[in-house]
């Protein structure tokens, strides 16, 4: 049974760091495109980044480039994502999510497998 289990969210104050973790199971994910999604209360859930099997390809959206940093170790079936430099409205339930192909997307649907989110809350 596939599995995406996120971990490492929490709360902190604006302007600390956090690492989330997304270990897979079930699978191997070393071919798929892995992103990352937010959802705050109220909201539509957005992109925030993905990563190819080659992580040297990776994408962000604008509000979180130069502060996230999504990276991939495909030994451990694990991608993570740095967020640094915080702020209240990084607050939301973060999701993985796995997308059986090999090029970057943005689109939800474009995903097969998601996590259950892990909850990441910024004071200010």
């Amino acid at each position: 049974q596939v599995a995406l289990v996120e971990s490492g969210g929490g709360l902190v104050q604006a302007g600390d760091s956090l690492r989330l973790s997304c270990a897979a199971s079930g699978r191997s994910f070393s071919t798929w495109s892995m992103g990352w999604f937010r959802q705050a209360p109220g909201k539509e859930r957005e992109f925030v980044a993905a990563v190819t099997w080659n992580p040297g390809n990776t994408d962000y959206s604008d509000s979180v480039k130069g502060r996230f940093t999504i990276s991939r170790d495909n030994a451990k079936n694990t991608v993570y994502l740095q967020m640094n430099s915080l702020k209240p409205e990084d607050t939301a339930v973060y999701y993985c999510a796995a997308a059986n192909q090999r090029f970057i997307t943005r689109v939800s649907g474009s995903y097969n497998y998601w996590g259950q989110g892990t909850q990441v809350t910024v004071s200010s």
